[in-house]
């Protein structure tokens, strides 16, 4: 029988609004935490049908926080609570008495997070951060033939959300031990660049990542388009499949054997070389629109998307739990509520005063993590992520590689913080040896393709008969049950089968700008891990927690990806688009390109723009357009910014990014010595937590280089020399970028 959800008695306060808050409460409400939504009369100001989803679970207040009477009302609703949840410009909630400084002396247990668009000490802090100004800001729309392409998608705000809800999670874990709660600050542009870290990711000595020239897209019999992927080169199997195997020697993407590959693709279906693909287990699969993907069986078996009743679409399709505990499993508790549903109880309720808080150990803790030891089995990004996001928060982590096996891909991404040990799991010792270091480990970490895990006997099943209180995280691409838990993929799949790369493309699919499947896994996968802490804490009990790509990439969807009567699926897509309207769009400058993001009567208060204002809404889009190209962006933007408009020059590069000064100057880009290849130039952490701040880690290990250390903690260090003879234990390791 499932247990109670992990966050069963813990309260929320949620004055979100726009994406981020709302995001980051749902997906705590989704898993017991009594959330509290805290609205404007008149409801949420952004009015969206993402809203069934986006605001399902919680209860509902209506507070006009600029009368006094409705502000000592939410002091008292937070005086109650856990945590708040808030993504004001800085200073807003200061303004009003509701900030984290006043709310934490009033209430020491108290977990404060806010999500403004800019950190407080940006330049850009008082900035209107739309989603748009946010994608301008961090390179999402850099251009292609000429000029940028706008994607709806909102990774600013998803990724906030994500470092939210591991934030807080994480800092309730350090409440248990420390007794104290703490302010959070996660900026949302802050926050893009975990999702940036493949892109930024530079070795100046002269390592490059592998290439990856077999990946590809392809036509189809049937009109269809599919996302070919392979890492280096096609398998054995699948070249004779395809009758190449007197070219199989051939060098990765010959232009010959790539036009016999294209020509023989277009000999059949989709669905005949999903079959072909899927028996012999290359990654491959058909691009589907979004409105494909809510009907998939897939999508359907897994829960991956699921039907609901909501209060004013009425039946309505939409996103299902994101993040799997098999012992306390997640649910949507509830529909989203009418505003100020719930008004009479929660204002009973705080007639009665704070929750009583059960007592803590009382232990100072410098990081959130502190005494807990990670074993790190991943490969690719997604998984370890998931393991560099647990050492920022302080875990020990120790990577261990094959030294038979390809190396992990952007491993001076991924592996900065951890230890590394390559132990070859196959032999005897190697499995002993690995047995050894989970007996000191809390949690274990896997991204393995169907069916390794077992023949390697480090399936959950198999770890848990000897350690049932470990946590077990399991991530992969397409989840655990349901009619593709079988098939590997990596990011570009999940894109392409739930529609992302349509969505992009138009016409001919195109990959997203960010692999934000794999790197929002990675941080999915750690809020499950560490929601299972916090049971285990609790209870002594161990679970398997898992996630997946296509969880992922239906969850960054969420606003767009849904179905309802009378759902318009028209929203901006293609590489020509440049925004929603007139008002919420890119434009061309002079001298380049920048994002507008108002409302049509702010025109007005722009002396450059007020005749525009009072134009018909058919005429504005041309008018602006014209105008805006007789000056240069930085004094559009100027000019915009002081009249109250967002505006945003669209930086056109991942590279002009992170050689920006603020970026360095607060860590989103760090450059460290390695040992062996130079200086080394990563994404730092971008969370900002008051008690137990993160940390980047040192730069990643040469694989193998900490074998001595990592044995030494299990009796075996004077064993070392040994090992390595007998090929058990390898110092030495190649990695790939």
């Amino acid at each position: 029988m499932a247990g109670t959800p992990v966050l069963r008695g813990i309260r929320v306060i949620d004055f979100g609004q726009y994406i981020a808050g709302p995001v980051a409460a749902m997906l705590l409400a989704d898993h017991g935490a009594d959330v509290i939504r805290v609205d404007p009369p008149g409801g949420p100001p952004f009015d969206t049908p993402a809203n069934a989803t986006w605001n399902r679970g919680k209860r509902s207040i209506v507070l006009d926080l600029k009368t006094g009477e409705a502000r000592q009302t939410a002091q008292r609703l937070v005086a109650g609570a856990d945590v708040v949840i808030e993504n004001f410009r800085p200073g807003v909630m200061d303004r009003l008495g509701l900030g984290p400084a006043a709310m934490s002396a009033l209430h020491p247990r108290l977990i404060y997070c806010s999500l403004p668009g800019f950190a407080a000490d940006d330049p850009r802090a008082g900035m209107r951060a739309w989603e748009g100004i946010l994608g301008a800001a961090t390179a999402a729309y850099r251009p292609k033939n000429g000029k940028p392409v706008y994607t709806v998608l909102p990774y600013s705000s998803m990724f906030g959300a994500f470092l939210a809800v591991v934030s807080i999670t994480l800092a309730l874990n350090a409440r248990e031990r420390s007794g104290r709660g703490q302010s959070i600050e996660i900026p949302l542009f802050d926050a893009t660049f975990t999702a940036l870290s493949n892109h930024v990711l530079r070795v100046h000595g002269g390592s490059t990542p592998a290439n990856f020239e077999w990946s590809r897209l392809l036509p189809t019999r049937d009109g269809r388009w599919m996302r070919y992927y392979s890492i280096n080169k096609c398998s054995a199997a699948f070249l004779r499949e395809l009758g190449l195997e007197q070219l199989r020697e051939q060098g990765l993407a010959a232009a010959e054997l790539g036009r016999r590959f294209e020509e023989i693709f277009r000999s059949r279906s989709a669905a005949e070389w999903e079959d072909i693909c899927a028996n012999n287990g290359t990654e491959c699969a058909t691009c589907l629109s979004s409105a494909e993907w809510l009907e998939h069986p897939h999508a359907l078996q897994s829960g991956i998307v699921a039907d609901f009743d909501d209060p004013v679409l009425g039946r309505f399709r939409g996103v299902g739990i994101n993040v799997r505990l098999a012992e306390t499993p997640g649910a949507v508790l509830r529909p989203r509520p009418v505003p100020d549903a719930d008004r009479t109880a929660i204002l009973e309720e705080c007639a009665d005063g704070p929750q009583q808080i059960p007592p803590s150990q009382g232990i100072e803790l410098r990081r959130a993590l502190d005494g807990l030891k990670v074993i790190d089995l991943c490969i690719v990004l997604a998984g370890p992520t998931c393991g560099r996001t647990l050492a920022e928060f302080g875990a020990d982590v120790i990577k261990i590689d094959s030294p038979h096996t390809n190396p992990v891909q952007l491993h001076n991404d991924v592996n900065r913080g951890k230890r590394s040990i390559l132990l070859d799991l196959k032999t005897t010792e190697g499995k002993a040896i690995f047995w050894r270091l989970l007996e000191q480990a809390d949690v274990l970490l896997e991204n393995f393709r169907p069916g390794v895990a077992e023949s390697l006997g480090v399936a959950y099943t198999q770890i848990r008969q000897r350690r049932p209180d470990i946590v077990y995280c399991r991530l992969n691409a397409f989840g655990q049950t349901g009619s593709l838990a079988d098939r590997p993929g990596h990011e570009s799949i999940a894109q392409a089968v739930t529609g992302m790369m349509l969505r992009y493309g138009g016409g001919k699919p195109a990959l997203a700008p960010f692999s934000a499947n794999d790197y929002g896994t990675g941080l999915l996968g750690c809020y499950g891990v560490a929601l299972a802490l916090l049971h285990r804490r609790r209870t002594g009990i161990g679970q398997q927690v898992d996630s997946a790509l296509v969880y992922t990439a239906t969850l960054l969807q969420s606003g767009v990806a849904q179905d309802y009567a009378g759902k318009q699926w028209n929203e901006p897509g293609g590489q020509d688009t440049l925004g929603h309207g007139a008002l919420y769009r890119l434009y061309q400058a002079r001298d380049g390109w920048f994002f507008l993001a108002t409302r049509a009567e702010k025109l007005a208060d722009c002396p450059a723009l007020a005749d525009i204002a009072s134009l018909a809404q058919a005429q504005i889009e041309r008018s602006l357009e014209r105008r805006f190209a007789t000056r240069g962006v930085a004094q559009w933007v100027e000019t915009l910014n002081a009249a109250g408009i967002a505006a945003h020059r669209a930086v056109e590069s991942v590279d002009e990014l992170a050689k920006d000064p603020w970026v360095r100057a607060h860590g989103l880009v760090i450059t460290r010595d390695h040992e062996r290849l130079g200086p080394v130039t990563t994404t730092g952490p971008g969370p900002r937590l008051s008690r137990t701040p993160l940390q980047a880690g040192g730069p990643a290990s040469r694989p193998g280089a900490d074998a001595r250390s990592v044995l030494q903690e299990i009796g075996l260090g004077g064993e070392l020399e040994r090992l390595v003879r007998e090929r058990v234990v390898f110092l030495e390791g190649v990695v790939a970028g």
